[in-house]
């Protein structure tokens, strides 16, 4: 042997790293959601030999960011929004766009008048 025990690092308990799309299908989106999502810095990754991968916990943690709870004052009738009402305009002077004519108009007139 050269010196390597029988207790390398191959049996050391290494955690499994998971592939995008593996994420991708366990939450139920796309390949490419999952690693703009990472790329962007907005879900937690490890990026082993150039590639995003993922822990069980990673995943844990993406699902804790995405968790909707439910609003407690959903059981409260709520009332009705109020009305808008318009604010008043102030008299400002308004300029009237006028649109240009076509330059085959124009060249027709430079054409009439040489």
């Amino acid at each position: 042997m050269t010196g390597h025990s029988r207790h390398s690092v191959t049996a050391v308990t290494l955690p499994h790293l998971f592939r995008p799309a593996e994420i991708a299908e366990a939450l139920g989106c796309s390949e490419w959601w999952v690693k703009e999502q990472a790329r962007q810095r907005r879900i937690p990754f490890t990026r082993a030999g150039g590639a995003y991968r993922f822990t069980a916990e990673h995943c844990a943690e993406i699902i804790a960011l995405f968790e909707e709870r439910p609003d407690r004052s959903a059981g409260v009738p709520q009332t009705a929004p109020a009305r808008r009402t318009r604010k008043q305009r102030t008299a400002e002077p308004t300029t009237r766009l006028v649109a240009r004519p076509p330059r085959r108009v124009l060249r027709a007139q430079q054409l009439a008048a040489a």
